[in-house]
């Protein structure tokens, strides 16, 4: 018989888990182990019954969803992260999958393109609701017509480039310091300088310039 796919489900309103529970409930292949109302349960939930996915809600109160991502991630990295959310924003989207996330699906999504995207993530894919996917190539077609020059990759040095990838990959100005053996002061320098260079003025903007310039990868659709 088929493994189980067994699921999380995290989010702060108690009708929606029972409402997705009941509906996963239907799947031969999936089974919901678990409920959890805001980061700090999630995390918790994980590390009592293992799960192989969970759902996760962006906006739950305390501990945020994204940071809650990147702890369970940095010790359970098995474990799967699809966001659930009612939130079509770009900046969310870039922010989840900085956090790990397998994928991001919007709550008006049908039901068959949730359950896919439970499978693909499963799977070892990654998911994105078309909605927001098409969002990302309207906006990229939109940069490559405006006549705006870009800023280039070349002007930075190549520790401002080794810096550039690892803040956009979700680590921290101290993560950084420490795993390159070098200050805190000297890695805010080298990302004061990129930032200004690229004129690049948040994360969000220095994640999108990262996955446009391929220096790091974000998950489609399979």
């Amino acid at each position: 018989m088929t493994r189980k796919t067994r699921v999380v489900i995290a989010d702060d309103h108690t009708l929606f888990r029972q409402g997705m529970k009941n509906l996963l409930g239907h799947e031969s292949d999936i089974e919901v182990v678990g409920e959890a109302s805001n980061g700090n349960e999630a995390i918790a939930m994980a590390e009592s019954v293992r799960p192989d996915l969970i759902l996760m809600d962006v906006s739950m109160p305390g501990l945020s969803s994204f940071e809650a991502t990147r702890q369970l991630k940095r010790v359970h990295p098995e474990i799967k992260v699809l966001f659930l959310t009612m939130y079509d924003d770009e900046d969310y989207l870039l922010e989840s999958m900085q956090a790990g996330a397998s994928g991001y699906i919007l709550k008006d999504s049908p039901t068959e393109q949730l359950l896919s995207g439970i499978r693909d993530v499963q799977n070892g894919g990654s998911y994105l609701s078309p909605k927001m996917l098409s969002q990302l190539v309207d906006d990229f077609r939109s940069r490559m017509r405006s006549n705006v020059p870009q800023p280039r990759l070349s002007t930075l040095t190549p520790r401002e480039k080794e810096v550039l990838k690892l803040l956009a990959e979700g680590n921290s100005v101290k993560e950084i310091a420490a795993s390159l053996n070098l200050s805190v002061k000297t890695i805010e320098a080298h990302k004061f300088n990129l930032m200004r260079k690229l004129d690049i003025h948040n994360k969000a903007q220095l994640v999108q310039y990262a996955i446009q310039k391929k220096i790091i990868q974000i998950p489609m659709m399979n």
